[in-house]
């Protein structure tokens, strides 16, 4: 190459890159924001939202953690969040859950196949549902097609009428068998049903003698060293520290629902932080609680309904895990959970290697917008965080707690 060639070639595309060029190398990209920048970037979204408080947590390959948090964990004294709050899991327990079971079927105390009558004579039926044709698969995979009717709140009247009803499992399945199941077979078509994870409660029980928040404590949370993540029965308060929850009713109805116990105590009555609730995401899609075999069956999916499309774009639902696309290729692993004010967005990538979930203390509830601004904005945080590492962003500046 001639020097004038040079000089030219130089002015073009600068001195860094002709010599990167001619040493075999890639050019640099300018940096882009460090993953901890992007995250307090992206709860502060989410506050800015009307959401009271947010925390976040993040962990990559490398077992490096990087946490945030924005606004308030109790409006009326202005404490801030805490990044080891407790929250309530809600739904996300359904994982544990369908975890439990697939260990029973890989011990051969269940099988997938079978019938929900057989495990439980009598119970699913009249109103046309049938227990004989609904199948442990077909329950934690939501197309049984039982309705889902537990009870709940919609006014601030009805959250202070009810907050401190306790049902028991066969009431709320009775509460199911009143209405006629879904139009479709079981089998055929998806609906969630948190009624039919009650189902699967009561089959643990009886393959176990034990009750299905014992097994979870053996099986999963023990052997994990999960000793955040707690099963309070029909306890209304939280552990702390916590953040105070709130529900959105409508213009100036925002209403402390922390104060309740979940309709469902036996389900939904657990509670974490974001550090348990990543580890063990991870845990289970890295292979430690499930056979090859089981973690395959489990990742087995279809696509959910028209109307759950809004919340999860593209979404599919594997047996209690759902499966979304990430922006930067391929799909994660999640499932969230929404209860008693505490919404909680999770995700983690296929191998296992990088995690992520935030929690919010406030469910905008009110408006069909107002919940889908919520949910998108926390979808993007766990998008941005698991498609961390790419040449726009950097770990550097991780924060670990």
């Amino acid at each position: 190459m001639t020097s004038t060639l040079r000089k030219h070639l130089a002015m073009a595309i600068g001195v860094a890159a002709l010599l990167a060029a001619e040493a075999g190398t890639a050019v640099a990209q300018p940096a882009g924001p460090s993953l901890v920048e992007q995250l307090r970037e992206d709860v502060a979204t989410i506050h800015a939202l009307g959401v009271s408080g947010v925390q976040a947590r993040v962990i990559g390959p490398d077992g490096r953690q990087s946490v945030a948090t924005s606004g308030t964990a109790d409006l009326t004294t202005g404490r801030p969040v805490s990044s080891s709050g407790y929250f309530r899991m809600a739904s996300t327990s359904k994982t544990l859950v369908a975890t439990v079971v697939l260990q029973l079927e890989a011990e051969s105390k269940l099988s997938l196949d079978d019938t929900v009558a057989h495990w439980l004579p009598g119970v699913v039926q009249g109103n046309g549902n049938d227990g004989t044709r609904i199948t442990i698969r077909q329950l934690l995979q939501h197309t049984s097609g039982i309705r889902d009717n537990l009870p709940g709140y919609t006014t601030p009247k009805e959250y202070h009428q009810q907050r401190h009803n306790v049902y028991e499992p066969k009431q709320l399945v009775d509460l199911a068998m009143a209405h006629e199941p879904e139009d479709f077979k079981p089998g055929k078509g998806w609906a969630y049903s948190n009624t039919g994870y009650v189902l699967l409660d009561m089959i643990i029980q009886k393959a176990t003698g034990q009750p299905a928040h014992q097994e979870i404590e053996n099986r999963i949370l023990r052997p994990l060293g999960l000793n955040q993540t707690r099963w309070m029965g029909t306890s209304p308060t939280l552990p702390r520290p916590h953040a105070q929850a709130y529900q959105l009713f409508g213009p100036g109805s925002r209403v402390n629902v922390t104060d309740q116990i979940p309709v469902d105590y036996e389900n939904l009555s657990w509670v974490t932080t974001t550090r348990d609730e990543n580890r063990f995401l991870r845990a289970l899609l890295d292979g430690r609680l499930l056979p090859a075999r089981q973690l395959a069956k489990m990742k087995q999916t279809v696509p959910v309904s028209a109307a759950v499309q809004e919340l999860w774009p593209d979404g599919r639902y594997g047996l209690g895990l759902v499966e979304r696309p990430l922006n930067c290729g391929g799909t994660y692993w999640s499932h969230e959970g929404g209860d008693g004010g505490y919404i909680t967005l999770n995700g983690v990538t296929d191998d296992g290697r990088r995690s992520a979930v935030v929690s919010m203390s406030e469910a905008r509830g009110d408006t069909k917008d107002h919940m889908l601004e919520q949910e998108n904005a926390a979808s993007a945080l766990i998008d941005h965080a698991l498609c961390a590492g790419g040449p726009s962003t950097r770990w550097a500046g991780a924060s670990s707690r």
